[in-house]
């Protein structure tokens, strides 16, 4: 009898099916044991010691391991065959070390794919845990721990709102803001194209493309300016042209590789618009579920029985042309051994997409992805005929070329063809017959104008492709670096593209002025390689680690001194161009627009938000973000905005604000430093905004008109906790933003009654019973409590007796209520704390006595006349 431990209990479900009764699957649900997150846990005096602990919620599932082990008397670890997996294996060895010292065995064995053959074939061959690997795990660990406990703190005293800073995902940040300032810094540049419609003599038409003017061959920018365009045009309108030559090659193309796991990535992304971290979640379940092969590869090759089933079923399918004559074999890109797993690919390769049922709508979409590109990389290539036509004019002056492609076989584009992250593709268009030296009937002369780019911003897909060019992180990474820059709010997405917030773009310039080497590429990839020579058994880990720690133990020493102010003006100087672009007429971009005499510099708030202030603070107030100005779609490209006026002639703009988009009415003045303002409430597009919209949110909170019940005011508006109506204190919220500028009174009246019969915080109850004034002055009344009735008068609350019903409680009653109330210490009667209150509290003491007389007298009264 053996003990089988994998990580998830979908693992051990399948793996169950296939070992029979002599085996018990548990799960360990991950990892067991972790680094606590407190300082010292990797301790640097003492041979960078790891101090473990099995986390709160692994308790249990050890637990579970321990008192199956009683009856067992063998453990086999069974974890994912990468490095994170044999770690998860130590660690489960080392947290069960107790219950394994009565001579129970431990065996470790790895499969790549959830198979009946492949495990029971892995059951045959156990080996025990690989240290090597084992302390390229230890190395990875202490060395995310020792950045993030060390240079954390430093972000969070030198830089007030940062949250943290990570060994890897601050190197993938730096990818992303250099590239926004890219796209910030860039400036346009124009040019022309020349395009005819042409004609065979047939009849047929077609394009050409302008490249030969003047008898030279056009440049990118030959043609600058729209003189230059037209000057084109009428160069080809004026002369004849004829075909001078047609070319026609035959050309292939190949298909790409399997997916290892970078690829599958990108093209998640490119294909579904997918995170890196939704598509490796999905193969996750994919692959516990033995559909596919194991996800975290950096390996392209095939195993050759997967190799034989493919093309088999490429045969079987689609017929002996689309089979080439000999199997495609592609060279592995991995770096090391332990990352060098076969490729991503379905275990079963007759199991079509059509075939297998899966439930879930990713896990159907990736399933359909990794079957086709597989299939694909084992079919003939695909086949072309391209075709180049140049047309001339007599002289010699004129030249334009038409291109085109027509597939002749399409092999494996039968099945997929691979994505791309640029816009561009192919030509592939289809050419009439063309027949060299005939005319060139002209029918249409067309100039257009074009712009040069700014170099697009990273997808989560092309960031992977970036950094596994780099070097910088590996597959197990990928996905869990990106998610951790967006929890961070270092990064947003906006439609699939990653743009950095303001904290990111901070966080990236401290970091590479005073942490320059630890941001850097080379150096990140660098260490990257090093901890792939550990699990080599090429370098020992404790040596890696006590060099890195010294450096960085240094640097870290040399930021003690540094001040905020004096980190901001840095960071103020390092982004100035950003900060303070050029004026278009002309004026210093640091003076302040408001005030005129005080210069622009950059702040924080303690919210970790940044913007731009006056030095001139607190007489002059003028604040804006800290976003350049004319950003594709970045909000600062709305920032002063007007939509038009309203009807006293005041500008509406839209601006962007520390807290998000807003609308303002007119500009600050000395006189109005705070003008109306009115943020654009959640799910409002900024560039959807109209001027009757703003107008709209500048007039809130809506007047609904007089409650029927008491003919206090009801209004409408949006607040901090979203749309809302309110009567009196009461507010209540409403569901849908929209509402607020169309609900009515009896809408109004109902929401606020549902609130108030919640017993909703706010809501103010309506008194069962008014009974006039207490003789000490004050309203007395009986209310309706979560505990029963009660009476109250002013800050005294005291529960009617059992069997008196609210309705029948006359106002001699509820005053010796509340007054019996207040002699015991209740808040309308209680002395104060201070001794020197003492003669205070006897007058009080007094009063409650005169009370007492005439509540007496009363009663005496009342029986008299009864």
């Amino acid at each position: 009898m053996a003990v089988v431990v994998v990580e998830s209990p979908a693992k051990a479900k399948t793996i169950n099916k296939y070992l029979g009764p002599g085996y018990t699957v548990l799960a360990s649900y991950g990892h067991v044991r972790d680094l606590p997150p407190k300082d010292g846990s990797v301790d640097t005096d003492h041979d960078f010691e790891m101090k473990w602990e099995v986390a709160s919620d692994s308790k249990k599932h050890v637990r579970a391991i321990t008192e199956a082990l009683k009856s067992d008397d063998e453990l086999i670890l069974a974890t994912d065959p990468d490095r994170e997996g044999e770690a998860i294996s130590w660690h489960l060895q080392e947290a069960l070390s107790k219950a394994l010292k009565k001579g129970k065995s431990v065996k470790r064995v790895t499969f790549n794919a959830i198979t009946k053959s492949a495990v029971t074939e892995a059951m045959k061959a156990p080996r025990e845990v690989d240290m090597e690997l084992v302390e390229a795990y230890l190395a990875r660990r202490a060395l995310d721990y020792l950045v993030g406990f060390n240079l954390s703190p430093v972000l969070w005293r030198k830089l007030p709102g940062a949250k943290s800073a990570g060994r890897v995902q601050s190197v993938c940040l730096r990818l992303i803001v250099e590239r926004e300032m890219e796209i910030e810094a860039f400036r346009a540049r124009e040019y022309w194209t020349v395009t005819a419609k042409l004609a065979t003599p047939r009849g047929q038409e077609y394009d050409a493309r302008l490249t030969v003017l003047g008898g030279k061959k056009l440049e990118k920018f030959d043609i600058p300016t729209t003189e230059a365009a037209e000057l084109a045009v009428q160069a080809v309108t004026s002369r004849d042209l004829k075909v001078a030559s047609v070319e026609a090659k035959p050309a292939t193309r190949n298909p790409s590789a399997p997916f290892m796991t970078s690829t599958l990535q990108q093209e998640a992304s490119r294909k579904f618009g997918m995170g890196a971290r939704q598509t490796m979640s999905a193969a996750q379940r994919l692959y516990e579920a033995g559909h596919i092969t194991y996800m975290r590869t950096d390996g392209i090759d095939m195993a050759p029985e997967a190799v034989m089933a493919a093309r088999d079923q490429i045969k079987a399918s689609w017929g002996d042309r689309y089979v080439p004559s000999s199997p495609r074999m592609y060279k592995n890109k991995a770096k090391n051994a332990q990352e060098a797993h076969e490729c991503i690919r379905p275990t079963d390769m007759s199991a079509s997409p059509d075939r297998l049922r899966i439930h879930d709508a990713d896990q159907r979409k990736l399933y359909d992805l990794i079957w086709k590109r597989t299939i694909a990389s084992q079919m003939a290539a695909a086949q072309f005929e391209r075709t180049t036509v140049d047309i001339a004019s007599a002289d010699g002056q004129v030249g334009l070329r038409a291109t085109g492609q027509v597939v002749t076989f399409d092999g494996f584009l039968k099945v997929y063809e691979e994505g791309r992250d640029d816009d561009g593709d192919e030509d592939a268009n289809r050419l009439p017959q063309i027949s060299e030296g005939e005319a060139a009937e002209k029918r249409a002369i067309t100039p257009e104008q074009h712009f040069t780019q700014p170099p697009p911003r990273y997808t989560e897909a092309s960031l992977v492709k970036r950094m596994e060019e780099l070097g910088i992180g590996r597959p197990s990474t990928y996905a869990s670096i990106i998610t951790t820059i967006q929890d961070r709010e270092y990064v947003r997405k906006e439609k699939n593209r990653l743009i950095p917030e303001d904290k990111g773009r901070l966080v990236t310039v401290f970091l590479t002025n005073y942490f320059r080497r630890y941001v850097e590429y080379d150096f990140t990839a660098d260490l990257e390689a090093q901890l792939d020579d550990i699990s080599d058994g090429q370098r020992d880990y404790k040596e890696v680690l006590a060099h890195f720690w010294r450096d960085f133990s240094a640097a870290i020493a040399e930021t003690a001194d540094l001040r905020i102010g004096e980190v901001l003006d840095k960071i103020d100087e390092v982004l100035a161009p950003h900060l303070y672009p050029a004026r278009e007429d002309g004026s210093d971009p640091r003076v302040c627009p408001l005030c005129g005499a005080g210069r622009l510099h950059l702040k924080t708030a303690r919210s970790g938000g940044a913007f731009i202030g006056c030095g001139n603070y607190p007489e002059c107030r003028y604040t804006r973000p800290i976003s350049a100005p004319g950003g594709d779609d970045g909000a600062a490209a709305m920032d002063g905005k007007v939509l038009g006026q309203d009807a006293a002639g005041n500008d509406i703009s839209l601006r962007n604000g520390r807290f998000g988009p807003y609308v303002q009415r007119g500009e600050a003045t000395e006189e109005q430093p705070k003008p109306d303002r009115a943020s654009l409430p959640k799910g409002w597009a900024p560039g959807d905004l109209t001027l009757e919209r703003a107008l709209e949110l500048l007039a809130l909170p809506r007047p609904i008109g007089p409650h029927p019940e008491d003919g206090e005011l009801v209004e409408a508006g949006v607040g901090r906790y979203g749309p809302y109506v309110k009567h009196g204190r009461v507010y209540a919220n409403l569901p849908d933003v929209e509402e607020v500028f169309t609900i009515g009174m009896n809408r109004a009246v109902e929401v606020l009654a549902q609130k108030a019969a919640r017993g909703g915080r706010g809501a103010a109850a309506k008194p069962l019973k008014e009974l006039g004034d207490h003789p000490d002055g004050g309203a007395i009344s009986v209310m309706p409590g979560r505990y029963g009735p009660y009476v109250k008068w002013e800050k005294v609350n005291a529960t009617l007796p059992k069997g008196m019903e609210p309705e029948a409680v006359t106002l001699e009653e509820a005053v010796q209520l509340v007054n019996e109330k207040a002699s015991k210490g209740g808040k309308k009667k209680a002395a104060p704390k201070k001794v020197a209150a003492k003669k205070p509290a006897a007058k009080k003491t007094a009063a409650k006595k005169t009370a007492a007389k005439k509540t007496t007298a009363t009663k005496s009264t009342k029986k008299a006349a009864e």
